[in-house]
């Protein structure tokens, strides 16, 4: 009975769903002030992403004359659904809120439903500028998909001791035995391939090609308002939480014993990983263009997770 209170209170408070919406919030509040700054602007207070999507709370719901409007509205549900489901498999230290044998397989397959419900929800507005965004999405995802599954096996297979393991725990336990998987010269061409695949999979600048407020009128959120535009702007902030997590548990994840010690560092080192993967690259770059984004991922990033991939495969 106890131990059924516990998985529910590390469900629904830490490092579950409170956890999660509350450091998604602070994550996403802290990246633009970072940006602000490094911009020499003044920038919005931290807890602006929470005003955007209380605000949008509030607005009216308008659907286009021309949407499917049961998938227009369901599309940024279930969005947020899969991204939230996904930072319950996220530990902090050695406690998560569910744990499986195939944690990097559910995590993959979730993270790739929320895309889906972007280019499902756009393509049921019926906008020309949702069409195009829809169709820069798809490239995106294609662009990332591959260096991200060859970075979660390199890991794999330097925790399972020659069989690769999709366990999460399993990464975590190794980690605590022979510390941190950053420190092993070997990944650092799959840990820099995971930074670089971060920003694309979350969207953010310069990588966010599939909205592209200059040049698509915002692309494949163009028609969204209200509620579900509400719900949309939360899923962006959960991924951004939930892939500088993923990072902390796949290279960073440091465990001391004392669990209020393992949330300091897992807290910090997520903004870590926020400013040198999202911030620092919308800071100093213009956005790309797609066929600069699918060359981009497709031979500089593939190649440094493939060069980690190599290295493990043959031993070193």
């Amino acid at each position: 009975m106890i131990g059924f209170i516990q998985s529910v209170l590390n469900i629904l408070l830490l490092p579950g769903l409170a956890f999660t919406l509350i450091a998604s919030i602070l994550l996403a509040g802290i990246d633009r002030v970072l940006v602000a700054r490094m911009q020499r602007r003044v920038g919005p207070p931290v807890l602006q992403p929470l005003y955007d999507v209380l605000k949008c709370l509030g607005k009216e719901t308008i659907v286009p004359r021309k949407a499917n409007e049961k998938v227009f509205l369901l599309a940024p549900a279930v969005g947020l659904i899969s991204v939230l489901v996904t930072a319950m498999f996220l530990p902090i230290g050695n406690v998560s809120a569910i744990r499986t044998n195939a944690d990097m397989i559910v995590i993959l397959y979730l993270l790739t439903l929320a895309s889906v419900t972007l280019i499902v929800g756009s393509a049921a507005s019926g906008s020309p500028f949702a069409g195009v965004g829809l169709s820069r999405e798809m490239v995106a995802m294609i662009s990332y998909e591959l260096p991200l599954v060859m970075v979660m096996l390199t890991v794999g297979f330097v925790c399972g001791n020659g069989l690769a393991t999709f366990s999460l725990a399993k990464i975590g336990a190794y980690q605590a035995a022979n510390g941190p998987l950053l420190l092993n010269p070997v990944l650092w061409p799959a840990a820099i391939a995971l930074l670089f695949v971060i920003p694309c999979e979350v969207g953010q600048q310069p990588f966010d090609i599939d909205e592209a407020e200059t040049e698509i009128c915002e692309g494949v959120l163009a028609e969204y308002s209200g509620k579900p535009l509400a719900q949309f702007k939360m899923m962006h902030n959960v991924k951004m939480y939930v892939m500088s997590g993923l990072f902390c548990a796949l290279f960073l994840n440091i465990q001391t014993g004392f669990f209020l010690a393992d949330i300091l560092i897992y807290c910090v080192s997520c903004v870590l990983v926020t400013f040198v993967s999202m911030s620092v690259p919308h800071a100093v770059t213009a956005r790309f263009r797609v066929e600069q984004v699918f060359k981009f991922y497709w031979t500089v990033v593939t190649g440094c997770a493939a060069l980690s991939l190599i290295l493990v495969w043959i031993g070193l």
